[in-house]
């Protein structure tokens, strides 16, 4: 299937358009986690504390997941491809804005700028592929997508901690500028408009209702590690966003033309798929935030060797998306799913035991079996879950998948992480200690941390054993008789 015809009935190739959706996608997901080992540098330069520096991720996160239920209603009104030309060239504003950016604030607000358009492009070239793609070849095509989307974040602290090491942290930005530059330039020639568009009123009232809820929600759950679940700012924060998101979910039930459209989840398939994929996120993410902290503070390793410990894991992902999506395409997502939740599962178990004198080469091997595990599942539910959905609904499918994704995403390392404080602090030794005994305080402190490591890690293993049992309930391939069959 190398070419196909757009809405306006125009021939073009369709691979020229998926490697330039890729291309875009790699550089704005990488966005997420590329300043993670440059937060020391930012502070020195900016003379800023450890909780202010955290907003360039935090509100970097927060705006990429306001944005994106917004996505699926400016991908139904929008061309796809002027949606995407601009997408892109707001990311490169916002990526050029951060490469100048004489004080913290104005880095901050590129920063913001280039989460917006995230929101954007990341679930609009699921959509697209999805929509491209007949049902029978999906999986190979939302494992490409998977390569990037799973990739790119990956990479990203180790990428970090080379350009730091080397270069400066200007140059985090200034390697992705030319590369966003030419996808935006080949957009113009590769895009196509291959999504149907209605002329839908905007309900500001839902985008008010939305982006509250969800940006209170996610602000929230990025404060407990600083704060504590006990915070007035976290909890607060936690309950006004479940409030506008109940407000805004019977808002959309009630509308004639809903903002986002949440009859979606009147599909079974659909609805378990979103609930694998979040808690898996659960599972890989807060154990991607958690390890490394590990790494660095147990371990005495470097941020950069840190984040080189995780790369191997990274790179099977990227060579398994795509294999695995063609798995998908001959066998379906149960088989799969209940295989790579089993390796998930299996390998992060270990993770319990660790001690101070744990070899790094046996905790790389561990973490590389579990991203083997879970490239086994988030691409092929995903597709799976979509392909229950009929065509209308498809671009709002995907935005209730990755909001949910990300808020679950959230959730995880926030529990993860006050677990791992909770613990820590409980069991640490009493400052006298320190006076009278420094090497047994020494000594007691480690024991303490690595418990409240053991404890976070053993939480992990819980959401691996949820979401084990869920993948049992997915549908053998061929069985579905979800939305998209009835509507067929």
């Amino acid at each position: 299937m190398n070419s196909t015809k757009d809405r306006n009935g125009k021939q073009f190739n369709v691979i020229a358009m998926v490697v330039t959706l890729l291309a875009g996608t790699f550089c704005t997901v990488l966005n997420g986690t590329i300043l993670s080992t440059a937060f020391p540098t930012l502070m020195k330069t900016f003379n800023i504390s450890a909780a202010t520096v955290q907003w360039l991720t935090t509100g970097f996160m927060m705006v990429n997941g306001v944005m994106i239920p917004i996505s699926a209603w400016l991908s139904t009104r929008i061309n796809s491809k002027a949606l995407y030309i601009g997408a892109m060239s707001t990311f490169l504003v916002g990526t050029i804005i951060c490469y100048v950016a004489p004080t913290f604030s104005i880095l901050l607000s590129g920063r913001l700028i280039q989460g917006v358009a995230v929101g954007i492009t990341m679930p609009l070239m699921q959509t697209i592929m999805l929509t491209v793609f007949p049902p029978e070849k999906r999986g190979i095509a939302m494992g490409l997508g998977g390569l990037v989307i799973g990739l790119a974040p990956a990479i990203g602290p180790t990428l970090s901690g080379w350009v730091i090491d080397n270069w400066t942290w200007r140059d985090l930005f200034s390697i992705i500028i030319p590369i966003v530059t030419l996808v935006v330039i080949t957009s113009f020639f590769t895009m196509h408009s291959v999504l149907k568009n209605y002329r839908n009123t905007i309900d500001v009232w839902s985008i008010i209702e939305s982006t509250i809820g969800f940006g209170s929600l996610l602000f929230g759950f990025s404060s407990v590690g600083d704060d504590g679940w006990t915070s007035p700012k976290v909890y607060g924060a936690i309950i006004i966003g479940i409030i506008f998101i109940t407000i805004f979910t019977y808002r959309q039930l009630h509308l004639e033309q809903p903002f986002l459209q949440l009859r979606v989840f009147q599909s079974p398939e659909f609805s378990l798929s979103v609930v694998l994929s979040a808690v898996t996120n659960m599972a890989m993410m807060g154990i991607e935030m958690v390890l490394p902290l590990y790494l660095q503070i147990v371990k005495g390793l470097s941020a950069f060797h840190s984040g080189l410990a995780l790369l191997l894991g990274a790179l099977i992902t990227g060579i398994m998306s795509p294999i695995t999506g063609a798995a998908f395409d001959r066998y379906g997502a149960k088989r799969l799913a209940t295989t790579g939740m089993f390796f998930l599962t299996a390998g992060t178990v270990p993770f319990i035991f660790i001690t101070q004198h744990t070899s790094i080469v046996y905790i790389v091997a561990l973490y590389t079996f579990r991203m083997f595990g879970s490239s086994m599942v988030n691409m092929p539910v995903t597709t799976a879950g979509m392909n229950a959905l009929p065509y209308n609904l498809i671009s709002h499918g995907t935005a209730v998948n990755n909001t949910c994704r990300q808020v679950f995403t959230s959730m995880g390392t926030a529990i993860l992480i006050s677990v791992l404080t909770n613990v820590t602090n409980n069991l640490k030794p009493a400052t006298s200690v320190l006076r009278q005994t420094p090497l047994a305080y020494r000594q007691q402190f480690i024991t303490a941390t690595i418990s409240g490591y053991r404890a976070a890690f053993a939480v992990a293993v819980g959401f691996c054993l949820v979401t084990l049992v869920l993948s049992f309930f997915l549908k053998d391939k061929g069985t579905s008789t979800d939305l998209a069959t009835e509507e067929a």
